[in-house]
């Protein structure tokens, strides 16, 4: 089997076909405001705490230094990709660049996997802040025994909706939900360090409960295979904890997809990524200190799913900081949503105009918006958000993340030695160990999430697999291009 790669050059043409063109009117500034505006969402509003109480205790602030150096490592390797081949789509494009049409179908088949698995968390996580805010619980209700979760449509259908209409995220728009957002983690900040008791410090590590984290496929993949009995608390949940608040730095690496309508990708796209990462690094780890200080983490435990950061201040009788906290959040993780669900359709778009999925969906309406894709993704995001339980949408979103990760890791070995003449606005350091590095960490973080995760996810990947070779290669655009070429 001949492998299918699509060139540099040829990707960066493409984007200058007049009816694709996209406006370039970005810079590092936008970059960095679209990066933390998208980060700071669901991870660290409903995820740190019911971590904290499951997992780590209030050894999470550890778990996120962890997981930022990992997020570090890839966010150099993505800063180099997307400064050379500055092109909408990005690990999807970048693959396609270097390993092949087979690889850059998985990786965004992976894609798929990350962007609507992790709207789907983001839209639970919005609907039990509504339930907060209104006092009635969350916006779940039973129907014939089963669990629908009605809030978590009701944002799915406005996002999808705004996104089909054609309205545009303008990086005011951007920058005035991030200062509401900043806002409420520094009010987290300045306020809950009055709340703050050294004995809920303690035990900093909290000491290892076999069994209480699942046993067999439940259990991290590490922790079964090195013969453990469960991954909560001690050094095995503080490791599966790092894996889990991963989660809360999902989204940095959307910036790369901002490539192709950056005004200066080589050096602007770069500078975008690290330094929405360098900031929310500082707000996770002072927001963990910070809830871990206030209330115990057996509290959190108690709490169980539904605990969040409102949870602490309530628990310390702050209601009003726990009404604004739940107010600022609902506005937080609306916008999240809709940048986590455009970026899914621009994947499947990109997929779609290669041909690797019906060409047809790639149509785009009279305002120039691909509503087929977008309401194809939206009921997608809203089933799988309405039915399935947060926890377990969590890691799966993590896997994705962490395998794309690999892979743009990988990539960049491969396309220093395979393209050295290529320009590079931006060069990751230590090229090959730097890279190698960050698949080690992915992998290593990948190993702590549950053996079940992993089943799910080898599954999604043969689904995958099954496509593409009975409909993908066969309508690749790149497959009749090469064949045309032979015959001519």
């Amino acid at each position: 089997m001949t492998r299918r790669t699509k060139s540099v050059e040829q990707s960066i043409a493409d984007t200058d076909e007049p009816e694709t063109r996209l406006r370039k009117d970005l810079n590092w500034w936008d970059l960095t405001v679209f990066g933390v505006s998208v980060v700071i969402g669901a991870g660290i509003f409903t995820i740190t705490a019911s971590t904290a109480g499951n997992l780590t205790g209030p050894a999470i602030s550890v778990s996120f230094l962890i997981a930022a150096a990992t997020c570090g490592l890839a966010a150099l390797c993505y800063a180099e990709f997307a400064s050379t081949v500055p092109v909408a789509g990005s690990a999807y494009t970048f693959s396609y660049a270097t390993f092949g049409e087979f690889v850059a179908w998985i990786i965004g088949w992976d894609l798929i996997l990350e962007f609507a698995v992790a709207a789907a968390v983001i839209a639970k996580g919005w609907s039990s802040y509504l339930g907060t805010v209104f006092n009635f619980g969350g916006g779940a209700m039973n129907i014939s025994g089963l669990q629908l979760d009605w809030g978590a449509l009701l944002i799915i259908a406005f996002v999808t909706l705004i996104l089909a209409r054609g309205t545009k995220l303008s990086a005011g728009v951007s920058l005035a939900i991030t200062v509401i957002k900043v806002g409420v983690v520094l009010l987290v900040v300045a306020v809950g360090a009055f709340y703050i008791k050294a004995a809920n410090y303690s035990p900093f590590l909290p000491p290892a409960e076999p069994g209480h984290g699942g046993s067999g496929t439940e259990q991290s993949l590490f922790s079964l295979l090195t013969g453990a009995e469960g991954s909560s608390y001690g050094w095995y949940g503080l490791l599966a904890g790092a894996s889990i608040v991963f989660f809360a730095f999902i989204g940095f690496d959307i910036i790369a997809t901002t490539a192709e309508e950056t005004k200066y990708p080589q050096r602007d796209i770069s500078r975008g990524i690290l330094a929405s990462l360098a900031i929310v690094t500082v707000l996770y780890v002072a927001v963990s200190v910070v809830l871990t200080g206030m209330v115990h983490y057996t509290e959190l435990r108690a709490a169980g799913e539904d605990a969040n950061l409102a949870t602490a201040f309530e628990a310390n009788g702050v209601d009003w900081a726990a009404n604004v906290i739940s107010i600022g959040a609902l506005a937080g993780l609306t916008t999240v949503v809709i940048v986590l669900v455009l970026g899914q359709t621009r994947v499947l778009f990109a997929m779609c105009r290669d041909g690797l999925l019906p060409r047809s969906l790639a149509r785009t309406g009279t305002r120039g918006t691909p509503v087929r894709i977008t309401l194809i993704v939206g009921a997608l995001v809203a089933v799988t958000a309405t039915a399935f339980p947060m926890g377990k949408l969590e890691e799966m979103v993590n896997i994705g993340t962490l395998f794309a990760f690999v892979l743009v890791s990988a990539g960049v070995i491969v396309l220093r030695r395979t393209r050295p003449d290529l320009k590079r606005g931006f060069r990751a350091p230590g090229v090959p160990l730097l890279p190698i590095a960050s698949i080690l960490a992915c992998v290593w973080l990948m190993l702590n999430l549950t053996a079940l995760t992993w089943i799910r996810f080898l599954i999604w990947m043969a689904i995958g697999v099954a496509i593409y070779f009975l409909y993908g290669r066969r309508h690749s655009v790149l497959g009749r291009r090469q064949a045309d070429a032979i015959s001519a």
